[in-house]
């Protein structure tokens, strides 16, 4: 039966990639055809398609897993990305992180989002600080408050930050459907610049009340478990992708069709799907590129996974 792999191999492009270097050419993407979406506080634009490391990025930065993993930055670079998305308790994801950019030389290049997940003020201190250092950097772009945990003070002293110019934007997180009225709960009554939770072709809550309120309220959106951690690709294991998601909505993978689901969604900002295969990223990057689809195409998607 075919794999996720064999899928990616479909496109033309990155076959043609496969027998060349590793190393993705900046040519191959062109860094202004990724789709662009703007931060409703600021207005500044940021590529749709970022990259999660959850997981993918926990390895020991000694080790020999960070050469994959620097083709993976490699690519993401080169393909015209930014936004990068990280947390202390993803093990060593953050430093991981931290050291591939500044292997690729890309500070000035990406947008590093990190969380906090402390009790307490001088607990989030401490997190906030040892971020800083394990990403290498004097200003992060984002940082969230990770699963809404002790949310009130972690935001008060983000907020600190923020005026001091460490930091640019704020935000909550959570992944779970569960959470999402607590999420819009503390949106009522919190200002952030960016809520990140999960939204994909099989997991639609945020179309009721989350993405709506985002939408009229001005907040970015950051999106998790677009692939359903995974589980969703199992649903479309053996089966061939149809062709009109070629023919009409410029996909050839299905990897590609679920991030354009999501991404048809005019409140969502970015997609953070994590991987460790600089293919994947390259297929992930596809996805920020071409015809998203309407309302009709949107539910034969669904469809395609019901």
């Amino acid at each position: 039966m075919p794999t996720r792999r064999q899928f990616v191999q479909q496109s033309s492009l990155l076959a043609a990639m496969a027998g060349l270097a590793p190393l993705l050419p900046a040519s191959a993407f062109a860094a202004d055809s990724l789709l662009m979406r703007s931060i409703p506080s600021t207005g500044e634009r940021l590529p749709a398609i970022g990259l999660g490391t959850s997981r993918t990025f926990n390895v020991d930065p000694g080790s020999g897993e960070m050469a994959e993993l620097l083709e993976v930055m490699k690519t993401f670079v080169a393909g015209g990305a930014r936004l990068i998305d990280t947390a202390p308790s993803y093990g060593d994801a953050e430093a991981v992180s931290g050291e591939l950019v500044k292997r690729v030389g890309a500070r000035d290049k990406v947008f590093l989002a990190t969380k906090v997940s402390s009790t307490g003020r001088e607990a989030g201190q401490r997190q906030i600080e040892a971020s800083f250092k394990a990403l290498q950097t004097d200003r992060i772009d984002l940082i969230q408050v990770h699963n809404l945990q002790d949310t009130t003070t972690q935001l008060g002293l983000l907020r600190e930050l923020k005026e001091q110019g460490r930091i640019g934007y704020v935000g909550i997180t959570h992944y779970v459907e569960s959470a999402h009225d607590d999420l819009i709960a503390v949106l009522q009554k919190e200002k952030v610049d960016f809520v990140q939770f999960n939204y994909s072709v099989a997991a639609r809550n945020a179309e009721k009340r989350l993405l709506p309120f985002c939408a009229e309220h001005g907040i970015a959106t950051l999106i998790n478990r677009t692939y359903g951690a995974g589980q969703l690709f199992a649903r479309v294991k053996g089966k061939a992708l149809p062709g009109w998601a070629v023919a009409e909505l410029d996909a050839s993978s299905w990897a590609q069709l679920m991030l354009k689901f999501v991404l048809a969604e005019p409140a969502v900002t970015a997609v953070i799907p994590a991987t460790s295969n600089p293919r994947y990223m390259a297929d992930n990057l596809l996805a920020g590129q071409g015809r998203l689809p309407d309302a009709r195409q949107r539910e034969q998607i669904a469809a395609e996974f019901a």
